[in-house]
């Protein structure tokens, strides 16, 4: 099996040695490329092949959430991990509308980073981690203030969805994991991936942050109820 192939995008060189180092460390993981700026990472990105990219948000010039954008409509696009801070919630959300697969705190655990490559190379997506709660606290009031929420059933995607699969729906709002979804409804995992991928197919959601985020866009989920389950 062929190495993931890992783009690290951030102005600080420190921190993209720091990223290198750990990413390096391991068999199955190795960094193809480094970019200082949003603008670099799109040029860098349209020659060089790479499953998954670690973005920092702001930078000089082109930011991440911009670089995102055009990351991720390229033909082949990588899945884009965006990194952040609590006091740059608000850039998060406009990043995963820009098609970013997750977002990872950038003093998070040498762990948690590579979890979060392998997570998202996988295809799912790092919302789903349950280190990212935290952050999904500070992140939910902005998904319902950043446009005006309509009722969930006034969508179609959301109103399609079982009721079972309307429950699976609120656990992955909750920063639940499959198998943790799993043991909350007494199935097998297997089962919980069948039901997060109809889900997604009937949401229109291209991963687990679209329908998360839709979620809470929707009013499905309130920022209270994460608080209540967190």
């Amino acid at each position: 099996m062929s190495a993931i192939r890992v783009v690290l995008v951030d102005d600080q060189q420190m921190v993209r040695a720091g990223f290198r180092m750990v990413i390096d460390s391991q068999p199955d993981l190795t960094v193809v490329g480094e970019a200082g700026d949003g603008a670099a990472a799109v040029e860098l990105l349209g020659r060089v092949p790479a499953d998954v990219v670690l973005m920092d948000i702001r930078m000089p010039g082109i930011d991440g959430i911009e670089a995102t954008r055009q990351v991720t409509a390229l033909p082949e696009p990588p899945r884009v991990v965006v990194l952040t801070t609590f006091d740059l919630d608000e850039y998060v959300v406009a990043a995963i509308g820009a098609g970013a697969s997750g977002f990872l705190l950038k003093d998070a655990a040498p762990e948690d980073m590579l979890d979060a490559v392998r997570t998202v190379h996988a295809g799912d997506s790092v919302i789903a981690a349950s280190s990212t709660r935290r952050l999904l606290q500070h992140v939910a009031p902005m998904l319902r203030g950043g446009a005006a929420a309509a009722p969930s059933g006034e969508d179609p995607g959301v109103a399609a969805l079982t009721a079972r699969e309307r429950e699976v729906l609120e656990q992955m709002a909750y920063g639940a994991t499959n198998s943790e979804i799993a043991a909350h409804f007494f199935v097998s995992e297997a089962t919980v991936k069948t039901h997060v991928g109809r889900v997604l197919a009937k949401t229109g959601s291209r991963d687990r942050v679209q329908a998360v985020v839709l979620a809470y866009r929707t009013g499905l989920v309130a920022p209270a109820d994460l608080l209540r389950n967190a």
